[in-house]
Order: C-alpha cells, then structure tokens, then sequence
C-alpha cells in the first residue's frame, strides 16, 4: 500500500480524533478555561506520542503551558521546527452558531466548529503527517521538532521566553507553520510574506469632567468630536497614509512579482462577497490592485472609539475624555519603532492645544518576506501539487504573525507557511469551519512534504 493510500484508509480515524480535540474549549483568554488549556495541551502531548516522536513534554510558563516533542533519527538530513497553537479564540457570540462551537459538525463538506481553521485543524493535519509517515515508513525522512503553544489568541505572551530559555534545542534548518489560508478553494499555496503589525491606543482628555451639553455646548472642546476629526484627516483622498514619512522605506514591488501577483487567480467577486459590502470603502489606492493593496501595501485602520454616554436614552453630556485604538499594517523595509514615532508625532501635531493626549503603543510586529526560490519553498509546491493534484501558487499574506519574523530574526532560518484554511472561513467568528477535502488532502501533502525535504541536504542542496 502506498503512503497516499494508507492516509486515505484512516480518513474515519483522523476525523473522529480531530472532533475529540475540538470539543475541548481552550480559550486561552479566559480564566475559567484553565482546566481546558491543560487538558487540550495533554490532548496534543499524547497525539505526538502516538505518532511517534522520541520526547514529548508539556513545559510549564507563567501563563499556558508550551508542548515541545522532537524525533532525531535522521542525522545529515534537514531539521524543521514545526510550530501551531492549540488554544481558541471565544465562542461568543453563541447565538449567531448553526451548531455548537465546541461540538464539530459536518455540512456541506465543511466541519463546522471554533477552532477548526485557526489553528487545531492545521495542526492536527501535521500530527496525522508525522504518524503516517512513522506508521508506513517506520521512521520519518527529516528531522522533526515541534512546539506548540495555548497562547497564541493571546499575543504569545510567554512564548519568546520559552524560545530564548531553550534555543539550543529549537535549532532547526527552517520553520513550518500551517496557520494561514489558501489563496481560494481548489488552489493550494505557500505564504512566502507576511504585513508587520503596530497597535496603538490613545486617550484624549478635554474638559476636566463631563459636562452639561446645553450649559456648555460650543465654546467648550469636545473629545469625540474631535477625535473624529484627527482619524477623517490620516488619510487622503487617494486612501493614501497622510503622515509625513510614512512610505520613505517602502521597498517597491519588482515588475517580475507584481506580474506574478497579478495573474493569480484571484477573484474579486468572492473577495467583495466574502466583504460582504456593495464595494471597496475607500478609493482604491492608485497605482496599485487590489491585491497589492492587500499584501504589500501598508495602512492605516481605526479599530474602535469610544467615549460618553452610550447607554439606553439620552444623556446630554461633553465627555471629558475618548478612546480609539488603531493599527498600521507594515510592509518590508518599514521599521515599526520608526513608523510609531512618525505616527505620534503627526497626531499630536493635529491636535488642539484644547486638549491632552496619551499616547500608546501597545504591540509592535515587523513584517517578513522570503525569497520562494529557496530549494525549501520548492519542496513545499511539489509537496502541495502531489497532495491536490494541482500545482501550487506562491502568495503574500495581509496579516501578521510576529513570530514568524522572531524566529527568522533569531535562527535566519527559512519559514515555510502552508495554510490550508480559505478566506471565508470565518476564524475567530461564529461558524468557524474548514473545509474536509483541504483537511485531507493536508495531511497528504504535508507527509510528501518531508518526504521531499528528506532528499535535500540541511542547507537545502539536492543529495547525491
């Protein structure tokens, strides 16, 4: 029997441990899922033993543990980390689910349920690799490492102290992370860059305390009102970032990968569906396709505001004080500590002398790009394209992973990201789903995965 056809043969098998491990709701942002946490961190534990590894821990951090396995049996031939998370974002709100979130439910060649794409389902697609590979061939091609975190849907708080703490023994000739999308439903990809991610909050205060909107309204300075008026003025009417500076560092886009970007087969219709808006917000910014804008384009977005009174009725009153939190998405070359002292600066140039502000930057994330032509990225296509049956594209990503750019930065080791979720999906919103063909022919893909590694050396040379 052939590797693919003994992965077929457990399809029942894989799906029904895949619905045992959703059913634990490990919402790693609420206190009262701590019990949770554990158990999904032991689920994932015992899941690497069965497929074989050599060591498995579950490593204790201030906050959710880190479950860290390796097998080391394949010595000249590559190493590869392998990272995901086992923790969820919540369920809430539980009224606008088809199903129960932590119940997996099938329709229409979907299984429906938190966690399904972000990220137990890719994860479990790289445990049912490994144990196949480990099961049919007795051993695995590569070298294999693999850290799995419950703190991801929390900003991996404790996760860098984890990496600085064992470093020795997370060396490895490159990062494998499933924690990201196909372009489009039947057209495999591998993600080669990522947007970095800067996240502020700002608090502006006017008068001393909230005051009486018909004793006081018009000569008095109005924090909302005003806030509305800084964020209307970041951008211009070309959807153009308005402070000064902002795109100096920009690396501009080859011809050679704005053509391949462009031909793509990506769909605008679904992508306007998937918005499901009458069209784009703003101008398109020009020069520049959509999907340039989404990938390597960076912006400017507010988040949320808030301030005064919005209970039920009225209340008449100026706020003292208002609140918004907003992001800049950044793209290679730009440097997130610069960009957040461009943005400082400007906003509190526009601001009036009527008002104070208090200024937050709350996170910092550098974007990433690799170059696709590493032997590597090569490896991951073919892999993709005998796993579906159709050749593999290379995509940029509009999001962000601030650990992908840690560890390049740590390591300079390759990161490969091959997602296997879709765009509309819905992570981290109700009806979370993955569809089972891309599930399936995951773990297919990622056991040839390894199997092509396994013919390259460490640096990523072809054997002789």
């Amino acid at each position: 029997m052939q590797l693919a056809e003994y992965i077929d043969s457990k399809r029942q098998e894989h799906l029904n441990e895949l619905l045992e491990f959703l059913s634990i709701p490990s919402v790693s942002t609420k206190s009262e899922h701590k019990a949770d946490i554990q158990r999904a961190a032991e689920w994932v534990a015992n899941a690497l033993q069965r497929a074989g590894m050599q060591r498995v821990e579950i490593v204790p951090t201030s906050g959710h543990p880190v479950v860290f396995a390796e097998w080391t049996g394949a010595p000249g031939k590559p190493t590869i980390l392998l990272y995901g998370h086992y923790d969820v974002q919540p369920a809430e709100p539980l009224e606008q689910w088809t199903s129960p979130p932590f119940q997996g439910t099938i329709r229409n060649g979907n299984l429906y349920g938190r966690g399904t794409a972000d990220d137990k389902g890719q994860v479990h697609i790289h445990l049912k690799a490994l144990e196949a590979l480990m099961k049919h061939e007795g051993r695995l091609p590569v070298n294999v490492k693999v850290m799995i975190e419950g703190e991801e849907e929390v900003g991996s708080t404790n996760l860098w102290n984890f990496v600085e703490q064992f470093r020795d023994r997370l060396q490895a000739d490159a990062l494998v992370v499933s924690d990201t999308s196909m372009l489009a439903k039947g057209v495999p990809s591998v993600t080669y860059g990522l947007r970095g991610l800067n996240y502020y909050q700002i608090e502006i205060t006017g008068p001393a305390q909230d005051l009486h909107s018909g004793v006081f309204g018009g000569p008095a300075p109005n924090p909302l009102r005003i806030l509305c008026e800084l964020f209307a003025k970041l951008h211009d009417k070309n959807n153009r970032v308005a402070i000064p500076g902002f795109y100096r560092d920009v690396a501009p886009l080859s011809p050679k990968e704005r053509k391949a970007l462009n031909a793509l087969p990506w769909n605008k219709k679904e992508f306007l569906k998937t918005v499901g808006a009458k069209g784009p917000g703003y101008v398109p910014e020009q020069g520049y396709s959509i999907i340039e804008q989404l990938w390597c384009r960076p912006t400017l977005e507010l988040n949320g505001i808030w301030g005064g009174y919005t209970g039920e009725g009225a209340k008449t009153v100026i706020p003292s004080k208002a609140w918004a939190k907003f992001s800049t998405r950044l793209v290679p070359n730009q440097d997130p500590e610069k960009i957040a002292r461009l943005v400082e600066k400007h906003i509190r140039k526009l601001l009036p002398k009527t008002v104070t502000c208090k200024f937050q930057v709350l996170s910092m994330g550098k974007p990433w790009v690799a170059p696709f032509d590493h032997p590597f990225f090569q490896a991951a296509q073919r892999a993709l394209e005998r796993g579906f049956g159709k050749k593999a594209v290379f995509i940029r990503e509009g999001g962000s992973i601030p650990f992908v750019t840690q560890m390049y930065d740590t390591f300079r080791v390759p990161c490969i990201l091959i997602g296997f979720g879709l765009p509309d999906e819905n992570a981290h919103a109700p009806d979370e789903h993955l569809n089972l063909e891309n599930y399936f022919g995951g773990i297919k893909s990622i056991a040839f995965f390894y199997q092509e590694l396994g013919q390259l050396k460490a640096n990523g040379s072809k054997r002789k």
